[in-house]
């Protein structure tokens, strides 16, 4: 059935040109109406209004598809950009919490706690640098073979960072560190069972607990991102570290106390029993984000969330965490490779001087056990004061103007250079005491790293912070084990550990070249691998 009217009759011709001159008063001018085309369904009459809104729809479908068009291209290759930009300024502005207020927050409970549990951790691993020597004498390991049982620790650190990221990732740091804690501790307190037992079992407790320990940092990370701003990172991440170097501190120091009064694994049963504590206060007294503790105070929780608004804006909010992270993209990135070389070289670092520092004062100083255990201890506490203090330069120099690219670049340099010279100093001490201070000044100067590549994990890719630490925590937990074994036997072949701390001082320098060159303080499009 056909349209009962047609724009052939006088009375179509009134309606059409009616409705031309309505068009025209709501202003469009531009609409073209074609004749002899019906305007009615089959089922509805014919009406003016039908015509106008028609007409209408047309007119501002078209104009929207234009607009569309036209500012779609702009949109999207500016959207990062404008983020960024508009992030800093905002945050620049915003008034930042006084001192006392600053330190009284329910966040830094958080990262108290935080700080505690990465105390635990190193103390439990560092136990064994200093058990390490009454071991070798009981059972007759060489200098070599010795190497390789403090090493195994590393052999399960190595497996366990990229797994324990992603889970952090996807479950939050909260429940992750309470399991890796409670495991570690269970590790620690079963190594005297299995030294007893065999140096497999022996070795299968260390390996579980470098698995355990794996978590540690990557979930440190998360929450900390999730606690605090980005103009508190810096410091929070002091705190936490504090933490982990005192653990060194405490490990170094504590255990040939502990072993002279209870034996020789009195350490690791103390130790052990401790993370169970932690783990219970840790799961009782905190929530994973702000928005879900009870303790936190409404102008807290406010400051927190308008300042996460900020960092985050809406064109570049982080994606929901999947379980698989895109490593292909991940790795397609110069600024992945720049934290990648940076950990490593820390770690490096780091582990030669924590396990071998002990042997190193009573073989070239001949000083006892004890003594080399304090002169080896006292370059953490000066460690974790630093840290703190670089934190705060770092968070001072960006709430001032200067670019996060600018400020974690020169905190990484000083976390390099400062290590590399002084341990170029060591090599020429000639007293227990001048070596120490050398020692101290190399590991005091390397908390200025953990303002640069530590916290530019969560600002280059927030929604990727726990992978990337787990892939960057891969390749130094590779290097420390290279380095771990490879200080035993380059001590056997050459017969000097100077000559092992040159070369880790020219790695310092080449480490601090590729970060100046390739890191980035911005966030970085992981989802275009171009």
């Amino acid at each position: 059935m056909s349209c009962p009217l047609s724009f052939r009759t006088p009375t179509n011709y009134h309606h059409r040109h009616h409705s031309i001159f309505r068009l025209h008063s709501f202003g469009f001018h531009s609409a073209r109406i074609r004749p002899r085309v019906p305007l009615c369904s089959e089922s509805k009459p014919f009406s003016s209004r039908n015509l106008i809104n028609s007409e209408r729809r047309l007119f501002l479908l078209k104009s929207r598809n234009q607009s569309v068009r036209a500012s779609s291209g702009d949109a999207e290759s500016s959207s990062f950009r404008r983020a960024s930009s508009f992030s800093e300024a905002s945050e620049a502005e915003a008034e930042s919490p006084r001192f006392i207020e600053f330190i009284t927050s329910e966040r830094v409970k958080v990262v108290a706690m935080l700080g505690l549990a990465l105390a635990l951790c190193n103390a439990d691993r560092v136990v064994m640098s200093v058990a390490i020597v009454p071991l070798s004498l009981a059972h007759g390991w060489s200098r070599s073979f010795g190497g390789i049982v403090q090493s195994s620790f590393l052999w399960g650190y190595l497996i366990s960072p990229i797994i324990g990221g992603a889970l952090v990732d996807y479950y939050g740091g909260k429940i992750v560190m309470a399991w890796g804690v409670a495991l570690w501790s269970l590790s620690t307190f079963l190594t005297p069972w299995a030294a007893e037992t065999s140096l497999w079992a022996l070795l299968a407790m260390r390996v579980l607990l470098g698995i355990a320990e794996g978590v540690a940092l990557p979930s440190m990370n998360n929450m900390i991102s999730r606690w605090f701003p980005q103009t508190e990172r810096s410091r929070a991440v002091g705190i936490a570290m504090a933490g982990f170097h005192l653990g060194n501190a405490i490990g170094l120091t504590l255990s040939p106390i502990l072993m002279s009064q209870g034996g020789l694994f009195g350490p690791f049963v103390i130790f052990g029993l401790s993370g169970f504590l932690w783990v219970l206060v840790w799961l009782s007294a905190t929530a994973s984000t702000p928005d879900r503790s009870s303790q936190i105070s409404k102008y807290e929780l406010d400051y927190i969330q308008s300042k996460r608004q900020l960092s985050f804006p809406r064109e570049i909010k982080p994606k929901a965490a999947n379980v698989v992270p895109p490593f292909r993209c991940l790795l397609a990135k110069q600024p992945t490779w720049a934290l990648i070389s940076a950990n490593a070289m820390h770690s490096w670092g780091f582990f030669v001087i924590l396990s071998w520092m002990p042997i190193y004062f009573n073989t070239i100083y001949h000083v006892d056990l004890r003594q080399a255990a304090w002169f080896s201890a006292a370059p953490w506490c000066m460690m974790a004061f630093i840290g703190y203090f670089a934190g705060f330069i770092s968070d001072t120099l960006i709430q001032r103007g200067t670019s996060i690219t600018l400020t974690r670049k020169i905190m990484q340099t000083i976390g390099f250079l400062g290590p590399g010279i002084a341990l170029v100093g060591l090599t020429r001490a000639r007293s227990p005491l001048v070596a120490s201070a050398w020692l101290t000044l190399a590991v005091g100067l390397k908390a200025f790293g953990l303002s640069g590549f530590l916290v530019n994990l969560q600002e280059i890719a927030p929604q990727y912070a726990g992978v990337l630490h787990g892939m960057s925590n891969t390749a130094g937990t590779l290097a420390a084990i290279i380095g771990t074994v490879g200080a035993g036997f380059f001590v056997e072949l050459v017969g000097s550990f100077q000559g092992f701390l040159l070369l880790t001082s020219l790695l310092y320098l080449l480490a601090a070249l590729f970060w100046n060159t390739y890191s980035t303080g911005e966030r970085v499009n992981f989802d275009d691998t171009g």
